[in-house]
């Protein structure tokens, strides 16, 4: 029974979480998405970056400066260094999904995403530490 109500709560919250998207317009960018990271990749890069973070269910769960069901994407750049490893091993999380670095929660699993994807977004979220 326990198990039920955690599931629901969790539930609720995400959708709680999401509801001020569904007066977003078809193709627009998350409200948070005008912040560009400081120094590092291109204005291009970005742009493609926050895109495909706005086509998943990323911001369902992260926001880039304050913590949501997730960290907050300035955290993770503030924890993890811009290393071709740790791009890597981020990417692959993405990817695969799990829980465990930032709590209880488990982040859900994008496996349709390519690994180049990942990376790119990756980057983009490790080039938020100077924010």
């Amino acid at each position: 029974m326990k198990k039920y109500v955690v599931f629901a709560a969790l539930c609720t919250a995400m959708v709680a979480c999401n509801s001020s998207d569904s007066t977003k317009k078809e193709g627009e960018k998350p409200a948070e998405s005008t912040t560009a990271p400081a120094g590092g990749a291109s204005t291009a890069a970005n742009d493609k970056a926050l895109e495909m973070i706005g086509a998943l269910d990323c911001t369902t769960c992260h926001k880039i400066s304050e913590k949501n069901i997730g960290p907050a994407y300035t955290d993770v750049a503030k924890k993890y260094e811009t290393t071709d490893a740790n791009i890597n091993m981020l990417a692959e999380k993405v990817i695969k999904g799990g829980s465990g670095n930032w709590g209880t929660v488990p982040m859900t699993p994008h496996p349709a995403l390519s690994a180049d994807s990942a990376k790119e977004m990756v980057r983009y979220i490790l080039n938020l530490k100077n924010q």
